[in-house]
């Protein structure tokens, strides 16, 4: 049963099944509801990479003025004392999560002072339910989204604790709101959009910040933009780097989701996003 039930969580994760198709397809292979409903948490374990109670860690939960009123967001920053350098993440089509807080973290062990900002905050933020998110975020109006997200650029840039060079990055639906927060703020240092939707071309060259995008190889969809946007990228004299990984599928860096996740490919992304990042932010 141990093989047949990682192939309807991969499923689940990777094809769209939704959440009542995936449990009826777990009830009959675990032999009933009640079992189905012990077996889930285990296939959904999460894979933390720096708990939530990491010692080195102050997280806390904060708010900042957005354009549509406030907007809720989780930050993490070193424990040590010190102005830092500070990185907006945003989060994928399932909202804030405890995967994103988790990327949060890792950033903040890399002596960043990141923020994750819940973009659902004008519907009542995000719901435990991911399928409810994915619903959500399709209701959300997308210039003032963009507004809200852009609006923690501000946040950081005069945050008592910032030294005022502010990055973002973000991942599949917050890879394209990454590019939307370049072009939104001519303040913004560095952006690290993860197979993120391209912007118009017309817009590109409102971008100050600095490039580095990361595109999956099997990301047909997603990958078609890219040569209008380098092209877009270099009349604009932005500069830039792209990296296409040969073999990952789109969300290969989202390591709690074992239909997508690429390990070669994260890790390989990771160790430039945090170079760059410390080259373009460094004061």
């Amino acid at each position: 049963m141990e093989t047949r039930t990682d192939e309807s969580r991969d499923g689940y994760a990777s094809r769209g099944l939704g959440r009542r198709e995936f449990l009826a397809t777990l009830s009959g292979l675990a032999g009933g509801t009640a079992a189905a409903y012990t077996l889930l948490p285990l296939l959904s374990a999460k894979a933390e990479v720096v708990a939530k109670d990491d010692p080195r860690l102050i997280t806390e939960q904060i708010r900042y003025p957005g354009q549509t009123g406030e907007m809720r967001a989780y930050l993490a920053r070193p424990k040590s004392d010190g102005k830092r350098p500070c990185v907006i993440v945003i989060h994928e089509n399932r909202g804030l999560n405890d995967h994103i807080r988790d990327v949060a973290r890792r950033l903040a062990t890399e002596g960043f002072l990141a923020v994750a900002p819940d973009a659902l905050s004008p519907l009542g933020g995000t719901p435990d339910d991911p399928d409810k998110a994915r619903s959500l975020i399709g209701q959300l109006d997308g210039p003032s989204t963009i507004k809200n997200l852009a609006a923690a650029v501000q946040y950081l840039k005069t945050h008592p604790l910032s030294t005022g060079n502010v990055g973002c990055t973000g991942f599949c639906w917050g890879g394209g709101m990454t590019n939307q927060v370049a072009i939104s703020s001519p303040d913004l240092v560095a952006a690290v959009p993860y197979y993120g939707m391209q912007p118009a071309s017309e817009d590109v060259p409102k971008i100050k910040a600095s490039i580095l995008a990361h595109y999956a190889g099997q990301d047909e969809r997603i990958n078609k933009g890219i040569p209008a946007f380098e092209e877009a990228l270099k009349k604009a004299s932005i500069e830039y780097k792209i990296y296409v990984y040969e073999g990952a599928r789109h969300a290969f860096n989202n390591d709690t989701n074992p239909g997508s996740y690429n390990k070669e490919a994260a890790d390989l992304a990771w160790k430039r996003t945090i170079a760059f990042l410390k080259e373009k932010l460094a004061t």
